[in-house]
């Protein structure tokens, strides 16, 4: 959270002299885990999370973003379509959480202050760091061995609507790739990173993780012009 709370001040700063619209709000929905554990579907929310978002729209057209999200990631080969997942019997769960920053685009021109009802598809990407536990497995029970850290590339699409003149109303579903394949403890980090008994599974492939949910944002700030970007 301090980290986001930085970018969030210094972004602050450097557009508070501009006459454009702010937007602060949250997000809220589940979250699934893509790896070498469990289910191998997209698109799956099984886990909690929720998070903080702010933009600075400097467009009808375009928004700088930037979010932090704590989301609960788990795996559980019981719940695989795959025979030898099933067979295997493996299962974890881990934490992340994350900062993110990059630029959203609309499909049509959204602009909040127009005075009518203004919807549109969006799609963001930027970057994202995240924090988690870096998880190793001795037989079938899994440990903990320390804090861990990595960047991750966002890939999200979504839909948002205006609510009145103040509110904006989201849906989105945004998978991340993560840098790492130790999400599930299958790929140890570390000082176990050279431990190759501990490894399982495709040791090539790193993870991904995936937040299906919504976003609930209020707009401040003057009216803008967006004629000079």
């Amino acid at each position: 959270m301090r980290y986001f709370t930085v970018v969030l001040l210094v972004l602050s700063g450097i557009f508070s002299a501009q006459s454009q619209t702010y937007e602060i709000g949250g997000l809220l929905g589940g979250s699934n885990y893509i790896g070498d554990v469990g289910r191998t579907n997209y698109i799956a929310p099984k886990n909690f999370a929720f998070g903080g978002i702010f933009k600075w729209n400097r467009s009808a057209r375009h928004a700088f973003r930037g979010s932090v999200m704590i989301a609960q990631i788990s795996g559980d080969d019981a719940d695989s379509n795959q025979s030898r997942r099933k067979q295997r019997g493996l299962s974890f769960e881990n934490t992340v959480s994350e900062i993110s920053i990059g630029l959203e685009y609309t499909f049509v021109e959204f602009n909040v202050h127009s005075g009518k009802p203004v919807s549109t598809p969006y799609l963001y990407t930027g970057l994202t760091y995240f924090w988690y536990k870096a998880l190793y497995r001795v037989g079938d029970e899994i440990r903990d061995y320390d804090g861990a850290s990595a960047p991750a590339i966002p890939m999200v699409v979504g839909y948002k609507t205006t609510i009145g003149t103040k509110m904006v109303l989201g849906f989105e579903i945004g998978a991340r790739y993560a840098f790492t394949d130790d999400l599930d403890g299958s790929n140890p980090v570390k000082g176990l990173a050279d431990a190759e008994e501990f490894k399982f599974g495709n040791t090539n492939s790193d993870d991904w993780y995936v937040f299906t949910g919504v976003t609930l944002t209020f707009s401040f700030g003057r009216k803008p012009c967006y004629c000079n970007f």
